[in-house]
């Protein structure tokens, strides 16, 4: 019995050892609130969505300390509706969110492969918008932060440490067709923190040419993305800059190019977007007031431009929960087809408000 008892004992401690250098975490964010759209040729839409601030998901996140400041790395996150249940997209992808395995050394960086977002969407995200992607006012609704613009598939990316406040990214997403350079996308941001500063230079690089190995490669140019993205901390108020360049086809894309007529409206091949916008901490900080004001300049014939105000109002009930109410109004012309949505649906008219509550886990 004694022999026993100290076999499981021996046992139970290598068992502690061998995982003590190893953590795994369970993470999510479930978003709801009932939303009203006017404006589109639907008309007036009230209903309850989920993922308006921030898209509701799921995750696992693990490390595996391998000694001497080398990890493994890995995260797989998928979406899900918080209204129905379902999953948040249509091809009933499992993880669609993310989903990448890697490396991340203390000194030399991370190196990670799978599903990720892009360099240039981080910036717009984490730096440029005051609505961080979400709620009526998110910059998504006017800067052509969708499909592989957001995230892709097949995508290496290398993450620099900090060095005296800059760092750097880098994202290579393998086309995987018969041509190398057809489908392919690369993506790559400079950042620079220093105090109440941050500021992120990033571009993105879209090859649209499709090669099936049967036919002949068909040529069909480069999408281009150029972002500028700044914040400062005022303390008594942040504020917020962005510009952004588009050049090339399926540079830019309208969430919703149906969404005041029957025929899609093609998208400008060259425009401009900026925003300027800021946070006020209010209610001792519990509190936070935002406004911005975003525009789209198309610079060919067409001429569809676009403007944004937005104003919102959070407030953290707890460490992980907010509440939080918005509403936004985008002024198209001359048949632009912009829509105000969140952060996971992109709405149906030039009008939208919404109230919810997030919840984080």
């Amino acid at each position: 019995m004694k022999k026993t008892l100290i076999s499981v004992a021996v046992l139970g401690a290598m068992s502690s050892a061998a995982f003590a250098q190893s953590n795994v975490t369970i993470y999510g964010i479930v978003d709801a609130g009932i939303v009203s759209e006017r404006g589109g040729k639907l008309g007036n839409v009230t209903k309850l969505s989920s993922g308006v601030a921030n898209a509701s998901r799921i995750g696992f996140r693990g490390t595996e300390d391998l000694g001497g400041g080398l990890s493994a790395i890995f995260t797989l996150e998928t979406g899900y509706k918080v209204d129905d249940g379902t999953l948040d997209n249509t091809n009933n992808t499992l993880f669609n969110r993310q989903a990448f395995v890697g490396l991340r050394s203390n000194t030399a960086g991370t190196l990670t492969v799978g599903r990720q977002y892009t360099p240039w969407y981080n910036a717009l995200a984490q730096v440029g918008d005051p609505f961080a992607a979400g709620l009526a006012g998110s910059a998504k609704n006017l800067f052509p932060a969708n499909g592989i613009n957001l995230r892709n598939s097949n995508a290496v990316v290398y993450q620099t440490p900090l060095f005296n406040g800059f760092s750097g990214e880098v994202f290579y997403g393998f086309g995987e067709q018969s041509d190398s350079s057809a489908g392919r996308q690369v993506s790559a941001a400079l950042s620079y923190t220093n105090g109440p500063l941050n500021a992120r230079l990033a571009y993105n690089n879209r090859n649209n040419d499709t090669a099936t190995g049967i036919a002949p490669v068909v040529e069909r140019g480069i999408g281009h993305n150029s972002l500028l993205a700044v914040n400062y901390d005022f303390n008594v108020a942040k504020a917020f800059f962005m510009y952004n360049q588009n050049k090339g086809l399926n540079s830019v894309a309208y969430p919703n190019g149906t969404a005041y007529t029957t025929a899609a409206i093609a998208a400008s091949q060259d425009s401009r977007d900026g925003l300027v916008g800021v946070q006020i901490p209010v209610a001792g900080k519990t509190g936070k007031v935002i406004v911005s004001y975003i525009y789209a300049d198309d610079r060919e014939f067409a001429n569809r431009d676009a403007k944004q105000w937005a104003l919102g109002y959070t407030h953290d009930i707890s460490k992980r929960t907010t509440a939080y109410v918005s509403y936004a109004r985008i002024d198209n012309r001359n048949g632009a087809s912009y829509t105000v949505g969140g952060n996971t649906e992109v709405g149906t008219g030039d009008t939208a408000f919404n109230v919810g509550v997030r919840h984080s886990f």
